[in-house]
C-alpha cells in the first residue's frame, strides 16, 4: 500500500495528460524521429511515455533511495559509455565513467555549453529572463563569483563561518539532549549564506527566505506538469515568493548605496548593483548562488554526522585532528586559514562521505554541433548529461564500493574523474573552496562539542534531488567533558 500511495499523486496528473495523448503522440513522433534528427547511429536507450519521457522512472528511482539504478540498470542493458533517454521533455544522452565526464568537461564551448531544464529556469528565475540562454545566464553567474571567491576574501569568511558555527550549536543543539541534523545543518548553511550573499542576520528575514527555498528546490528534478497540487507546482509558486523577496531586499539595498554613496561593496548583492545590474537580474543570480551553496554542503554535513555515528574509529581520529587544531588555538580565537589546512584527515572523510552519498547528481549540457561519441552520433541540440552514479560506486574506481574507507583519498586520491562532486575542467564548481571551509568549520565545532548517536540507525533516504534522511537524521546528544 505504501507503494501505491507514493504513486497516487501522479495518476491524476498523468490522467489529465493522456486526455490530450493523441496530440502529444504525433508531436513527440515528429520531435524525435522527424526531419533534422539522425535515425541511425544514436546511442542505444528508449524514449519512455510521450512528453515526460523517462522521468517518472527517474524520479521515482530518487525518492526510493536509488537513484543510482535508473543509470546502472540502463549502461548494462545499452551501452557503459552513453544511453539515449528522455528527461524533463528533453531527448538526452547520459554519459557514463570518468571517460564520459573527461568528454564533457574538457568539451565545454567544443561541443557542449551549459544547458538548464526550462523546468529549474521556470522555477526560480523571473518570468522576463527565461528565455535568455542557460549559456549566457551561466557565463554571467560565473562572472561574479571570482572577486567573492579569491584567496583573500576566502580566508576573511573562516572567522565569520567558525562564530556563527559556534553560535548555532549554543542555540540550537546544546540545550537539547536530541536533535534532528537536517534541518538544523539546513538552517545554518542558509543562515550563512545570507550573512555572507545579503548581509542579512535577522532571523526573521532568514525565515522569509527559508521556506520558500525549500519548496522550489524540491521541485528542481521533478515531473513538469504545472497542475495544482504537483511538487513542481509548488515550486513555481515558491519562486515567485523567493523573487518577491528579494527584489524588495534589492531595492533597500540599492537605496542605501545610493544615499550613502558607497563604493566597497559589503557582499554579493552590493557588488552587483555597483556593476550596474537591474534589481531582477541580481535576483536571478542570488538565487542560482543559493542552490549552488546552501542545499548541497547542508546534505554534506548531514551525512558526514551520519557517518562519523556509524564508524566510532574514524570519529575517534577526526576528533583527533579537530582537537589538535583546537589546542593551537587562543581561548575565544576563531578558526584561520592555516587551521583549515591541518584538517586533511576529516576532508578524507567528507569526500567519502560524498562519494556514498553525493549532494548533487551531476549537471546538464546541450549539444552545440553534431558530434561522435563512442561510436554514436549526438545530434546538435541534444542535452547530455554527467552523473556521479556512473563513477562513485562503480568497482572499476572504488574497490569494494559500499565499504566506507576514507583512506580512497588519502594521497594522490581516486583517479581523474572518478570522483567529480564539484564537476571538473573549465566548468569546475567555483564555489568548491567556499563548501571546503564551510563544511570543514562546522564539523570542527560539532566533533569537539559532542559525541552521538543514531536514534534510528536504519533510517530511509531518499533523493529529491538530493539525498535526504526522511525523519531529519535524529540523534542523540552526549556533551564533551572541556
Amino acid at each position: 500500500m505504501e507503494v501505491l500511495d507514493s504513486l497516487m499523486p501522479y495518476f491524476v496528473h498523468l490522467v489529465v495528460l493522456y486526455v490530450s495523448v493523441g496530440v502529444i503522440y504525433f508531436v513527440f513522433k515528429y520531435k524525435f524521429t522527424g526531419a533534422g534528427t539522425p535515425k541511425t547511429n544514436l546511442p542505444p536507450g528508449k524514449k519512455g511515455l510521450p512528453y515526460i519521457g523517462e522521468t517518472l522512472d527517474y524520479v521515482l528511482a530518487s525518492r526510493w533511495g536509488t537513484p543510482e539504478k535508473f543509470v546502472t540498470e540502463r549502461t548494462t542493458k545499452y551501452s557503459p559509455h552513453v544511453f539515449r533517454t528522455s528527461l524533463l521533455g528533453e531527448d538526452m544522452a547520459i554519459f557514463c565513467g570518468a571517460a564520459g565526464n573527461k568528454f564533457l568537461f574538457t568539451g565545454q564551448n567544443k561541443y557542449v555549453s551549459s544547458w538548464w531544464p526550462n523546468s529549474i529556469k521556470k522555477a526560480l528565475m523571473d518570468p522576463s529572463t527565461v528565455d535568455n540562454s542557460s549559456k549566457e545566464e551561466s557565463t554571467k553567474l560565473r562572472a561574479y563569483l571570482p572577486p567573492f571567491l579569491k584567496p583573500e576574501s576566502l580566508q576573511h569568511y573562516i572567522p565569520i563561518m567558525d562564530i556563527m558555527a559556534k553560535e548555532h550549536l549554543e542555540q540550537h543543539w546544546s540545550p537539547y539532549n536530541q536533535v534532528q541534523v537536517f534541518p538544523l545543518s539546513k538552517k545554518y548553511t542558509f543562515a550563512l549564506a545570507c550573512r555572507l550573499f545579503m548581509s542579512v542576520q535577522d532571523p526573521n528575514e532568514i525565515e522569509k527566505f527559508a521556506k520558500p527555498f525549500a519548496l522550489a528546490t524540491a521541485g528542481l528534478i521533478s515531473v513538469p506538469i504545472d497542475l495544482p497540487g504537483t511538487t513542481f507546482n509548488r515550486a513555481v509558486k515558491a519562486g515567485r515568493q523567493i523573487r518577491r523577496e528579494l527584489l524588495a531586499l534589492i531595492t533597500k539595498k540599492k537605496n542605501e548605496v545610493s544615499e550613502k554613496g558607497k563604493t566597497i561593496a559589503s557582499d554579493l548583492v552590493d557588488s552587483m548593483l555597483m556593476d550596474g545590474m537591474t534589481e531582477i537580474e541580481i535576483g536571478d543570480k542570488i538565487v542560482g548562488f543559493f542552490i549552488a551553496s546552501h542545499d548541497t554542503t547542508s546534505t554534506a554535513i548531514t551525512f558526514i554526522v551520519s557517518y562519523l555515528a556509524d564508524y566510532p574509529d574514524v570519529y575517534n581520529r577526526v576528533l583527533e585532528e579537530q582537537m589538535d587544531v583546537l589546542r593551537s588555538k587562543g581561548p575565544g580565537e576563531p578558526l584561520k586559514w592555516e587551521d583549515i589546512q591541518k584538517m586533511k584527515y576529516t576532508w578524507c572523510v567528507a569526500c567519502e562521505v560524498m562519494r556514498l552519498a553525493p549532494p548533487a547528481n551531476g549537471a546538464f549540457r546541450e549539444a552545440i554541433t553534431d558530434f561522435t561519441y563512442a561510436g554514436y552520433t549526438i545530434p546538435k541540440g541534444w542535452k547530455a548529461f554527467w552523473t556521479v552514479h556512473s563513477t562513485n560506486k562503480n568497482p572499476e574506481y572504488f574497490p569494494n564500493p559500499e565499504k566506507f574507507d576514507p583512506s580512497r583519498f588519502e594521497g594522490n586520491g581516486p583517479p581523474p574523474y572518478t570522483f567529480v562532486p564539484f564537476g571538473g575542467g573549465p566548468r569546475m564548481c567555483p564555489g568548491k573552496e567556499y563548501a571546503r571551509l564551510e563544511i570543514l568549520a562546522f564539523i570542527h565545532n560539532v566533533v569537539t562539542k559532542f559525541k552521538w548517536e543514531k536514534l534510528n540507525p536504519n533510517e530511509k533516504i531518499s533523493y529529491i534531488p538530493s539525498p535526504i534522511p526522511e525523519e531529519g537524521l535524529p540523534i542523540k546528544l552526549q556533551l564533551l567533558q572541556a
